[in-house]
C-alpha cells in the first residue's frame, strides 16, 4: 500500500508542471491572436430545451444555475487574468449562452448562426447555420481572437469535437482544433 501511495505521488508530482507547460503553451498561442475561440455556454443542469421554449422568455429555456455562473466567471477571468486579447464575442440568442458571455466579458453580440439545432424544433436550421457561420469566418479579416459562446451541437458539428460545458475549444481560421481547456464548475 505504501508503494502505491509513493507511485500516485509522483504521479501527481510529475504531471502538474507538465499541465502547467500545456497550459501556458495555450496562453501564449492565444496572445498570438487570430484564433477562433469556442465555448460551449457554461453549465446548466438538464439537458436540452423543455417543451415551452421561447427564445424571448428565459423563464421557458434551461438556464445557468449557481455553479455555471461561477464557471463563466472563471472563464473570464482566464481570459483577464492572462491579458488575451479579444476582438469580439458573439453569443447564441440561447439565455444561457448570453448569460456565459455577459458574465465571463461583459459585452457581446448575438448571432443566430450560432444557436441550437439540437431540438426537432431547430434541426432544419442546422445547414443554414452551418453555412451562415462558415461564409462569415471567410469574410473575417481581423488579426485578434473571436469568441463564439454555442452549444454542444453546433460546436460538434463544426469542429468535430465534443465539448463539456464551459469547456473552451481554440481552432485556428481553418477550423482545425489547436487545444481546449476544460473550466471546472
Amino acid at each position: 500500500m505504501k508503494f502505491i501511495n509513493f507511485l500516485l505521488i509522483i504521479f501527481i508530482t510529475i504531471n502538474s508542471p507538465v499541465k502547467a507547460d500545456l497550459n501556458q503553451n495555450l496562453i501564449n498561442e492565444l496572445k498570438q491572436e487570430g484564433k477562433l475561440i469556442f465555448i460551449r455556454h457554461a453549465y446548466a443542469p438538464g439537458g436540452g430545451d423543455p417543451i415551452n421554449f421561447d427564445i424571448s422568455n428565459c423563464n421557458t429555456q434551461r438556464n445557468l444555475n449557481d455553479s455555471g455562473r461561477i464557471q463563466a466567471d472563471k472563464i473570464g477571468s482566464l481570459f483577464r487574468d492572462n491579458n488575451i486579447s479579444i476582438h469580439k464575442v458573439y453569443s447564441s440568442e440561447w439565455c444561457r449562452c448570453k448569460e456565459t458571455a455577459l458574465i465571463a466579458f461583459n459585452e457581446f453580440e448575438t448571432k443566430n448562426f450560432l444557436n441550437s439545432f439540437f431540438s426537432s424544433k431547430f434541426v432544419q436550421n442546422k445547414n443554414s447555420q452551418i453555412k451562415n457561420f462558415k461564409k462569415f469566418i471567410k469574410s473575417w479579416e481581423g488579426k485578434k481572437n473571436l469568441i463564439f459562446v454555442t452549444h454542444y451541437v453546433f460546436i460538434s458539428e463544426i469542429l468535430g469535437y465534443a465539448p463539456s460545458s464551459g469547456e473552451i475549444i481554440i481552432s485556428n481560421k481553418d477550423l482545425k482544433v489547436i487545444d481546449t481547456i476544460e473550466i471546472e464548475y
